[in-house]
């Protein structure tokens, strides 16, 4: 039985001379109950996923329509593992939400940057591009740094407007994120010491 979450964080727009960063009140999302630690050693895993319903991400009700482009932007790794990682939750996303334009991009130290994934965006049809940072907390990257570097892109392509939305924040689902981490983490570790243990005899 699935059971409801909705944020109280009031929405947040935040203007300058340049820049207009939008935070938007997240919408009713539906997601799975806690799964009791007991009851992990019944399930594999892998199986464990957060789960959103497709529909809460009706385009009429966030106003991203199909010539809006969406970049994922993360502060990107001298580690390849952990770029390629932003790829495979690009595609999650594109692939749960519908939404025709979404493309990864880092901001340092690895490539694509914004200024590639902004290119991309324009190239695939996008006459609106939204910057949405994967970071956790607000901070000079966000206030500063993208802007600054969104603005540079967009230089190259007039009139193409975007915008940058706020980092991800306090969010209930965030609570969910880190319950499954911690109890999939204690999970894994057991079956790995129970399994040297049984090597051992």
């Amino acid at each position: 039985m699935d059971s409801a979450i909705i944020s109280q964080s009031p929405s947040l727009r935040c203007s300058t001379k340049k820049h207009t960063i939008i935070r938007h009140s997240p919408r009713k999302l539906v997601v799975p109950k806690f799964v009791k630690p007991q009851q992990i050693a019944a399930s594999r895993a892998a199986s464990l996923k957060l789960t959103v319903r497709r529909e809460s991400f009706r385009k009429a009700e966030h106003g991203v329509g199909e010539e809006d482009g969406v970049i994922i932007v993360d502060h990107g790794s001298r580690r390849q593992q952990s770029n390629l990682m932003l790829n495979e939750f690009v595609a999650m996303f594109k692939a749960r939400t519908g939404y025709r334009i979404v493309e990864p991009a880092h901001m340092e130290l690895a490539e694509p940057s914004i200024s590639d994934a902004f290119r991309s965006c324009v190239q695939q049809g996008a006459n609106r591009v939204i910057l949405s940072p994967f970071f956790l907390l607000p901070g000079r990257h966000w206030q500063l740094d993208i802007p600054s570097l969104a603005a540079q892109a967009s230089k190259e392509h007039s009139g193409i407007s975007y915008v940058v939305t706020a980092p991800l924040g306090l969010h209930d689902l965030l609570v969910v994120c880190f319950y499954y981490s911690i109890v999939i983490h204690f999970f894994i570790s057991i079956i790995i010491s129970l399994t040297k243990q049984f090597i051992r005899h």
